[in-house]
């Protein structure tokens, strides 16, 4: 008898109420504003006289997510992480976490404890709570829809309206591995396809893959900018490609922008993968997503403060409404700022 038939149970032996049981039996509660989490008709939330913030996020095999080489623990925390990073893109900490999901019998109690062992992870790195949610049957595949709940002081809130003419433009962390990691991924399932005696060749891309796999979510630079009283006069989290971010930001607030080339920020090895994909790096941090990072606008008065803080690059400024939205290339070349943004595979 195979490993697998010993180690797998299936979920038609827990039943609903079972299951349900099941998944949240070690679920901890962190957070003083959370009064009732799961095992009622609805979870209970202090508000403490914050402004909540929510937001929603939908997962879907076959078009977010890939299970050919998605890890399950992966997918748990990647579907909490960014959910936590559109709280931290209003400038807000996540608290509560509401799960919803739907599952076919093609997964087992051992599979949805490797999912959920990756959601909790995330749940306790961040510190919020997983206080609900609902699970049913699915006719093929995997269905993953997640609710976040965070907060903010009303003095404190960003919005993407807020940026003004000359107010400088920033990003956290760098850009355009997620979508390198995605595109190894994918070519490596190629060749599996064609010959399944072949093994991965991931050595070496480590960093890529996890930007892609195992995404974080910045609100450490929320804490940091709280703590520089630096607040943003705009922000935004870069899910789509960091052109398109900057494009609704541009929308929201009414306004253009000269973003540079030379400042994006881009590292060592997604350079190096881009080039073997025979892509210009800065087109895949501009068009590239799911790098979750911040892009944020702050005044030049916080010029002085910003610089001194690691992680964060100033890539250009905010200009007036009727300016045209460009990049100003390495050689100093003014060419039009395109938006692409990312297209679910």
């Amino acid at each position: 008898m195979s490993k697998d038939k010993i180690s797998r149970t299936e979920i038609s032996e827990l039943g609903e109420f079972g299951l349900i049981d099941h998944l949240t039996k070690n679920i901890k509660i962190r957070n003083k504003s959370t009064i009732k989490g799961i095992g009622d008709d609805a979870a209970v939330i202090k508000n403490k006289n914050l402004l909540t913030l929510v937001s929603n996020d939908l997962l879907l095999e076959g078009v977010h997510f890939d299970m050919v080489y998605t890890p399950l623990k992966h997918l748990g925390y990647k579907s909490a992480v960014v959910n936590f990073s559109d709280i931290a893109a209003m400038n807000g900490i996540p608290k509560q976490l509401i799960i919803g999901i739907s599952i076919s019998n093609r997964f087992s109690i051992e599979a949805l404890d490797e999912f959920y062992s990756g959601l909790l992870l995330a749940c306790e790195k961040y510190n919020v709570d997983l206080v609900g949610g609902d699970t049913t049957s699915s006719p093929s595949g995997l269905f993953i829809s997640i609710t976040v709940i965070g907060e903010v002081d009303e003095k404190n809130i960003a919005y993407r309206s807020g940026a003004k003419t000359n107010d400088l433009l920033c990003v956290t962390g760098d850009l355009g591995g997620a979508y390198m990691g995605l595109l190894l991924l994918e070519r490596e399932k190629e060749v599996f396809k064609s010959d399944p005696n072949m093994q991965p060749d991931l050595g070496g891309f480590d960093y890529v893959l996890k930007r892609q796999l195992k995404p974080e979510a910045r609100t450490d630079i929320v804490e940091i900018l709280r703590k520089q009283n630096i607040k943003p006069t705009s922000m935004i989290d870069i899910s789509d490609g960091l052109a398109s971010e900057i494009f609704h930001i541009c929308k929201n607030s009414k306004t253009s922008c000269s973003v540079y080339e030379d400042k994006i920020p881009i590292d060592s090895l997604t350079v190096s993968v881009a080039e073997d994909f025979k892509i210009d790096p800065t087109i895949a941090a501009l068009s590239g997503g799911e790098d979750y990072e911040l892009l944020f606008t702050i005044s030049q008065n916080d010029f002085e403060k910003i610089k001194e803080i690691e992680d964060i690059s100033i890539i250009g400024h905010i200009t007036d409404s009727s300016e045209s939205k460009n990049l100003i290339t390495r050689s100093g070349t003014v060419i039009p700022l395109e938006a692409q943004g990312w297209k679910a595979m």
